[in-house]
């Protein structure tokens, strides 16, 4: 047949050959196409095993435990990736019938990353160092008052004093430590173990190696896939963390293509970017305020001040200029994504006229050098505090923008930066007038730590020195209300109280920024509760592809 084709083609003319090679061109290009189709349709881009990831991050890892490593920076990042969270390693969570009970059945087989037994002994081990003054914890009293009991290797029984419609979320971010390892350390002494720096886990990731230099600064962190991970196997094989000084080393390194993810990035830092990359922008349940101790200065005393303070501040202005936009306003105690947010309503003023307006209408006059002042208990007082801010570049441009605001209703304002350990003191000893501060929330609308009058002294975190008998009550409540409609209605009605109140000044929340290389798949825009959260799916990161069977 092969030779009739031929003697068939070599019968043709010049042009009918022509014609007929390119007829079989177009037939053979048609073919393929059509075979891609079929192929394409057949089957399915999905993430593939492989490759190498490293993470830049500014600042030390000092502490890999989670028993005392504190809710933020590098030690966070690596615990997120080293450890799991009980909601991780559980089969089950059930909450007895007067919600005074939690059940928790662990998955079976459960291993550490050294192939040690991960049992409820470790779960029990690590409440109770935690519940332990001696051992310091950063977690200390959100676990006072809870008692485990186990009842096997698998179950345990957590019991509580009262009903917390919240303590799931408390389970689910409790990471476990192994028993076998920290059991024979006396609590005051676990911040000397070398497993604080060489960790036995039981996350996606284990611990392979750190470098160290000679300065004492560690640069890097070398971690690979936990053979006995109780979740998904992670698609990276190799996840690296590497340490740098400041964001601007950190995004040259990136510029360098010597990193491929950089996160908590500022505005500025995204300008600085030089290759291709994606980004993610997330907001997350914290918010920064000016907090009012009212005791420090009769001013501040004054609803109608504080009202104007709050009034003349443009937020709007302050997220443009120092955050390019990547931040939100915030009306009140609870930020727009936590369940149980309400809306500002309208009222009170809406321009510079009517603040001085209400200034000029309580006796608050200009002076001689355009600063309001009046006379109180027979005493001159004037509108003129120190407002205190934290020795970070985006509050101290806030806290300038703020001053340049309040002046032109006849508030001067003088700023005092803050070192850490400074702001730790002032904080401790509630020594301020006014100071900038941050409040995270844990993802659900508790806010009890930060408004009840109980919290008002260290190490309490009610900064406003807050006291109202009404708003104890509903804290109080909504923590135990297991009623989603009731206690909406409840959290209604404590933040239209704070704010009402005005016991700050409630300012913005800041989004978080992650960029990474463009072939990162997996990673997902979620709302984070702390940065280290952009971990939590980390299992699900991949660098490459495969195209599979639909």
């Amino acid at each position: 047949m092969f030779k009739e084709l031929v003697k068939i083609a070599t019968s043709f003319s010049k042009l009918e050959r022509y014609v007929f090679i390119g007829t079989l061109i177009i037939l053979l290009v048609a073919g393929g196409f059509w075979l891609l189709h079929i192929y394409d349709n057949l089957t399915v881009v999905a993430p593939a095993r492989g490759g190498h990831y490293t993470e830049g991050v500014v600042g030390q890892p000092v502490s890999l435990n989670p028993l005392i490593s504190g809710v933020g920076g590098a030690d966070r990042d690596l615990v997120e990736l080293l450890f799991a969270d009980l909601d991780e390693l559980a089969e089950n969570i059930k909450v007895s019938d007067d919600n005074k009970t939690w059940i928790v059945t662990l998955k079976p087989k459960l291993k550490w990353s050294d192939g040690e037994p991960l049992t409820t002994a470790d779960v029990l081990f690590t409440l109770e160092t935690i519940q332990n003054p001696d051992t310091q914890s950063p977690t200390f009293s959100t676990w006072q008052g809870v008692v485990g009991q186990r009842i096997s290797d698998q179950e345990i029984h957590f019991a509580l004093k009262n009903p917390y419609v919240f303590f799931a979320d408390n389970l689910k971010t409790l990471k476990i430590v192994p028993r076998h390892i920290f059991g024979n350390i006396p609590p005051s002494n676990l911040r000397l173990s070398n497993y604080n720096l060489e960790p036995i886990g039981s996350g996606p990731y284990k611990f392979v190696s750190y470098d160290k230099e000679r300065n004492g600064f560690i640069s890097r962190y070398t971690l690979g896939t936990n053979e006995y991970y109780a979740g998904q196997e992670p698609f990276i094989e190799d996840f690296g963390m590497t340490f740098f000084i400041n964001e601007v080393d950190a995004v040259k390194s990136f510029n360098r293509r010597e990193i491929d993810g950089l996160g908590g990035l500022s505005p500025q830092g995204l300008e600085n970017l030089r290759i291709g990359h994606k980004v993610l922008s997330i907001n997350m349940p914290r918010y920064y305020a000016i907090f009012i101790n009212q005791s420090t200065h009769p001013a501040l005393k004054e609803k109608t001040v504080r009202d104007a303070m709050a009034t003349a501040i443009d937020r709007s202005a302050i997220i443009k200029t120092v955050f390019d936009n990547q931040a939100v306003v915030v009306d009140g105690p609870l930020p727009s994504i936590i369940d149980g947010y309400s809306p500002k309503s309208g009222g009170g003023a809406t321009d510079l006229s009517d603040v001085v307006a209400s200034l000029e209408k309580s006796g608050w006059e200009l002076n001689a050098d355009g600063v309001r002042e009046k006379t109180i208990d027979k005493r001159k007082v004037k509108l003129d505090f120190t407002l205190q801010v934290p020795q970070v570049d985006f509050l101290i441009k806030t806290a300038d923008m703020i001053s340049d605001q309040l002046s032109s209703i006849g508030v001067h304002i003088k700023i005092v930066v803050l070192s850490a350990v400074e702001a730790n003191e002032v904080i401790r000893n509630r020594n301020y007038s006014l100071i900038i501060f941050g409040n995270t929330l844990r993802g659900n609308p508790d806010a009890f730590s930060f408004w009840h009058s109980s919290e008002r002294f260290y190490p309490g975190l009610n900064l406003a020195i807050y006291n109202d008998k009404t708003v104890d009550s509903l804290l109080e409540n909504i923590r135990q209300d297991f009623d989603d409609e009731i206690r909406k209605e409840k959290l209604t009605r404590l933040q239209n109280i704070i704010r009402g109140d005005q016991p700050a000044v409630f300012l913005l929340s800041p989004n978080y920024l992650y960029v990474a290389v463009k072939n990162l798949g997996g990673l997902e825009n979620n709302v984070l509760v702390l940065a280290s959260d952009r971990f939590k799916n980390v299992e699900g990161w991949f660098l490459k592809t495969n195209r599979v069977l639909r």
